[in-house]
């Protein structure tokens, strides 16, 4: 029997680094060797046991942002071949319930997702549905190829907040934000506002492409950007750090008629206060997002090949399996770092980004 090193989660605020058996895929499934697995935000809520449904599944080997290689093919699989550069969706819908049956596939009442509730990437080896991969183009460097997964949860929020051209775009948040930016950017938004409470952060968003930043602990962000706005307010708002004062200011910050895309994640028990009388009398509007799915993975794919967006920047190192636990601490106490990339393969770190 063939054996593997995974960092697998055995209660919640403890990974225990073991050898366990190499997955062993079926007629549907392919094998693949792992080269690098980012480190996501949701990560540590996994690792604290934030969420119930997570913890259920427990013990379990997490982490969902992967690139790699195909080690086996099963026999159902078609056009794929080992040895080929791969990303997957990590997402495993039922197909059969309300949701999945009317197109709405990441709200199905059976949702999986591979490194979340199923064994995932921080290990040398996964299985994945192969109706589920992705080819890399060659075009495509290894470590952008690793950011492909955060990407599409990115490109799913930029689709359901439809932002025109010419219209301003506030992103509060400048870690993942920053591509948020990049997207709004992309579509012809016009000013492009990051707003963040570290220094490091907006300089590298204003370098990136912010057309303005603003730093929370220097000036109020709501009354910066109606001054920005000319006393209008944004056209659309993007929350990507997760709390309700944040989600309040976004609210505040919002033009009549405008639109809040709510992409960071709360506490359960986390509230925001909203008025209700904005919802009619100023016609403001808010949506949600929570991942990518389906050929988000072959649109991402494609901006990176042809450079339309940069995630490079915000990739900050590469650390040995070994290091997992480490880092997510690092990360929890290091507001420079933004993704980490985790490699099996790696012996030592590399910094690509201080």
């Amino acid at each position: 029997m063939r054996t593997m090193r995974a960092q697998v989660l055995t209660e919640p605020n403890h990974f225990e680094l073991k050898e366990v058996p190499v997955p062993e895929i079926n007629d549907d499934e392919v094998l693949v060797k792992v080269k690098y697995c980012g480190i996501c935000g949701s990560d540590w809520g996994s690792y604290i046991g934030k969420y119930a449904d997570e913890v259920a599944c427990i013990p379990l080997t997490t982490g969902h942002e992967v690139y790699g290689v195909i080690e086996e093919v099963g026999k159902s699989a078609q056009g794929l071949k080992v040895g080929d550069r791969v990303t997957y969706d990590i997402c495993k819908p039922c197909g059969t319930c309300y949701h999945c049956r009317i197109g709405e596939p990441l709200l199905c009442t059976e949702f999986k997702q591979i490194g979340i509730h199923l064994d995932g990437g921080f290990a040398e080896y996964v299985k994945v549905p192969w109706k589920n991969i992705y080819v890399v183009p060659d075009e495509v460097s290894d470590e952008k190829a690793a950011f492909v997964e955060p990407l599409t949860a990115c490109l799913n929020a930029s689709h359901k907040m439809d932002c025109t051209i010419g219209r301003s775009v506030v992103v509060i948040g400048a870690g993942l934000g920053i591509m948020h930016a990049q997207l709004a950017k992309l579509r012809g938004a016009a000013p492009v506002i990051v707003v963040d409470a570290n220094a490091d952060r907006l300089k590298m968003a204003k370098e990136v492409v912010a057309d303005y930043t603003i730093n929370v602990r220097e000036t109020d962000p709501v009354e910066e950007v109606m001054r920005l706005t000319n006393g209008v307010g944004a056209d659309f708002v993007l929350e990507a750090v997760g709390s309700s004062k944040t989600y309040e200011q976004a609210f505040k910050m919002v033009r009549k008629g405008g639109k809040v895309e709510a992409f960071g994640i709360c506490a359960e028990d986390d509230y925001a206060s909203l008025p209700p009388v904005e919802f009619v009398t100023s016609e403001k509007k808010i949506s949600g997002s929570c991942a990518g799915i389906g050929y988000d993975w072959g649109d991402a794919l494609t901006l990176l090949k042809y450079d339309r967006v940069d995630p490079m920047p915000l990739i900050s190192m590469i650390v040995p399996l070994e290091e997992l636990e480490e880092t997510l601490h690092e990360i929890k106490k290091n507001p420079k770092l933004i993704k980490v990339l985790v490699s099996p393969e790696a012996k030592e770190r590399t910094v690509l980004y201080e």
